[in-house]
Parts: structure tokens; sequence; C-alpha cells
């Protein structure tokens, strides 16, 4: 009976508790979020909540096209670097198996006895010299596509990281120039500043 006698008070005592929590008026609630809602905005570069899921989000879209990530985390300026690089190592992927099939078909025609354009002017090993430099500056060309692909993807992921990084007034290092009174010169030195 005492037990239950006690666990009435209890939940009665909670509940009074809890009343008490409801009785502030419409303003101060207004004040209280909007007081919790500045603090979380100063916290970073205006990201209001850290989002894990982020730094994944902008990878998958960077892998599906690449600059969308950029985009995503609002580095447009980044985009047109991103379609440079891969752009430029495309062009010259297309550019050296061109060279490379113009010299092969010349060869092949060479071997079956028909007359190539460069007849009279580069001997069967500079066809194949030729070829061996086109096919290596192509596969080269690919591998640069591929790393230029990879690095748009793991940009944005990182770019993504960084945002939401704690760059507040709370943690810094910064530097420091005080008079030395003895001396009459400037002491240099870091101060490493840490606030809860």
């Amino acid at each position: 009976m005492i037990k239950f006698f006690f666990c009435v008070l209890f939940t009665l005592s909670l509940q009074f508790s809890y009343a008490q929590q409801d009785t502030l008026s419409v303003e101060e609630k207004e004040s209280l979020m909007l007081e919790e809602l500045k603090n979380t905005e100063d916290e970073g570069f205006g990201i209001n909540l850290y989002d894990p899921l982020a730094p994944s989000k902008a990878a998958f879209y960077s892998a599906v096209v690449p600059g969308l990530g950029q985009v995503y985390n609002r580095s447009y300026w980044k985009v047109p670097l991103v379609y440079a690089a891969i752009g430029t190592t495309a062009y010259f992927f297309i550019d050296n198996n061109k060279q490379y099939n113009r010299y092969r078909d010349a060869y092949k025609q060479r071997l079956t006895g028909q007359i190539d354009e460069f007849d009279g002017v580069l001997s069967n090993q500079n066809l194949i010299d030729a070829q061996k430099q086109f096919r290596s500056n192509r596969d080269l060309s690919l591998l640069l596509v591929f790393g230029a692909y990879v690095l748009n993807i793991v940009d944005a992921n990182v770019d993504a990281h960084l945002q939401q990084f704690n760059v507040t007034e709370n943690l810094s290092l910064k530097p420091e120039a005080q008079q030395n009174f003895l001396t009459g010169g400037l002491n240099f030195g870091l101060s490493l500043n840490f606030k809860l």
C-alpha cells in the first residue's frame, strides 16, 4: 500500500512539473526558439545542422553527373574546372586514338600491297613505332580521363565534409604579437583559444 502511495505521489509530481513548463507564454516560447535558431546558425558557414549524409550525397551526384556534386555543395566555380579537366583529357584520348588508327590502317594497307598515305615517307618500322607511341598516349589519356572523373567525386565529397567543419571563434589558432617591455621589441607567437 505504501509503494502504491509513493508511485501515485511520484506520478503527480511529474505531472505538476510538466505543467509548470507549459506555463510559458507564446512570446517567451518564440524568443526561446529564435535564440536556439540563432545559436545553431552561428556555428559555421550558415549550415544550420550537421548532415552526415551530405558528403555521400555530393559524391553520388558527382558520380552520376560530373559537376553536380559541386553544384550541390554550392561551389559553382568548380564546375567549369571539372568539365575542363574531363573534356581536355577526353579530347587527347580521342585524338590519340584517331592517330593510332590512322597509322595502323596505313601499316595494314602496306602489308596487303596497297599504297598508303605515308608511302615513300615512312618505313614499316616507323609505322610500327608510331602505332606504339599513339597507343601508349591513348592509354595514358584514358587513365587521365578516369582520374579526372574520380577527382571530381573526391572533391565533392571532401568539400561537403569541410563545409560542416566547425570554424567558430570557440576554437581558434590566432597569430599574436606582444610588445616586450624589457627590450622594446615585439614577441611573435600563436595562441590557441578554446571556449566552452
